[in-house]
């Protein structure tokens, strides 16, 4: 099994977190997201323990909700003590309805509205990660006016290349977010930062990237920050409370992906901050990371039920199934793999090869090529995609008006509706 939270019954369905895949897209219907509430909270404990085990001593994750984002969530990170990244008023809201304290959250993003930023310091988030000049005078501006000095980290490209998919490559020079190092300009937006009587600066934050594996990406990013850090110690004589590294840690999306030890990858990059600061002479900050993906991508499974196969001789063949790109278009944004079954046939062999194609208009949408099936696949069946937890229920769309799926927490061997399904009077809701 690709997870380790899956398994086979004796009824030869698929079991997910030690629940019958099969009977809950009985009970709930499909397309369905599952999302292991035990594997969550597992994850953050690694986290959390592994922080205060290995890093300076304040330092601390925090979960990256944009990888996933509704109420619960938020109620979970609440109860496991983890900071939070939010990227927009959106992610704000949410968390704030769900009554997670947003003096724990840092406000990310490259193009803050001076909207968004009055609608942060209303509800009190603790830190902005600011991306240029034009945000550090918004967010002056706003702080000013609210007679408040307002936390910032200064966002900063290290100019590192985490061999990932340009897509999700955030670290090299040539990106649309942050200030280079390598330019000047990470010094530059420092200094004129710290001119600003309404912003505390507190250090920096940096992201190299999405799905990494490379041994050593964290490692020499610390090194070329901790050394920019210094760099602004002795120009400006500023102390660095904070140093965030960003996220970005890979999961195990097929057989051929590399696992990754999260407590031995910390301890690596603790390691590495240590090394560092003793040769600089530099007293460590608190270091921060934002895990999302390696929180809750195999946190999740999308259950869909086939609709039709269809085989084209000298072709190929097709399941049709009833989501799709709607409520996951990551391989059509990306060729992102995934690891599929037949739910309610895990004993037969997998003798044939399909392609597993969405319900949506375009010929484009589809989930996965290159699917090994059993052969007696056919309507009715049960369509399980691993490791969706990550960026599937958070860029869902209603794309040709097809509604988004429900989710549904499983923990301790209960399951329980964290998002209803949307119904097409929702669509319309807005409409005049």
């Amino acid at each position: 099994m690709i997870c380790n939270n899956l398994s086979i019954g004796e009824n030869s369905h698929l079991f997910f977190a030690g629940q019958d895949t099969v009977r809950l897209a009985e009970q709930y219907k499909t397309p369905l997201y599952l999302m292991d509430e035990d594997k969550i909270r597992e994850k953050c404990r690694i986290y959390q323990d592994s922080f205060r085990a290995y890093l300076p001593e304040g330092s601390k994750p925090l979960y990256a909700s944009k990888a996933c984002s509704f109420k619960q969530i938020y109620r979970i990170m609440t109860e496991m003590e983890m900071g939070i990244d939010v990227v927009s008023c959106g992610e704000i809201y949410t968390a704030r309805e769900a009554g997670f304290d947003l003096t724990k959250a840092y406000f990310h993003g490259n193009n803050k509205t001076a909207e968004d930023v009055a609608f942060a310091m209303e509800c009190g988030v603790g830190y902005f990660v600011a991306d240029n000049q034009a945000e550090v005078d918004r967010i002056e501006e706003a702080a000013a006016a609210r007679a408040l000095t307002q936390k910032v980290l200064l966002r900063i490209t290290p100019g590192i290349d985490p061999h990932t998919y340009d897509a999700v490559s955030t670290g090299k020079v040539d990106s649309k977010f942050g200030n280079a190092i390598e330019t000047g300009q990470a010094g530059e937006i420092t200094g004129y930062t710290l001119e600003k009587k309404h912003i505390e600066l507190c250090g920096f934050h940096c992201h190299v990237g999405s799905q990494v594996f490379e041994e050593d990406v964290f490692e020499r990013t610390a090194r070329v920050m901790l050394e920019f850090v210094r760099s602004m110690q002795d120009r400006y004589g500023l102390i660095t409370k904070q140093l965030n590294l960003g996220g970005g840690y890979g999961v195990k999306y097929v057989a051929t992906d590399a696992g990754l030890d999260i407590a031995e990858k910390v301890k690596s990059v603790g390691a590495a901050v240590s090394e560092a600061c003793k040769e600089l002479d530099l007293t460590a900050p608190e270091i921060l990371m934002e895990p999302g993906r390696s929180i809750v991508a195999d946190s999740g499974i999308t259950l869909y039920t086939a609709g039709s196969v269809k085989k084209i001789p000298g072709y190929k063949n097709y399941i049709s199934i009833d989501g799709g790109m709607t409520d996951n278009p990551r391989y059509a944004l990306y060729g992102s793999r995934y690891t599929c079954y037949i739910a309610n046939k895990m004993a037969e062999p997998c003798d044939m090869e399909v392609t597993i194609a969405g319900r949506c208009c375009e010929s484009g949408d589809l989930i996965q090529r290159d699917v090994r099936v059993p052969s007696s696949v056919q309507p009715g069946d049960l369509v399980a995609v691993c490791t969706t937890g990550a960026y599937n229920y958070s860029m869902a769309s209603n794309y040709n008006r097809i509604p988004r799926p429900a989710v549904v927490m499983l923990k301790e061997g209960r399951s329980y509706i964290a998002v209803h399904r949307e119904t097409y009077e929702d669509l319309c809701r807005n409409d005049i």
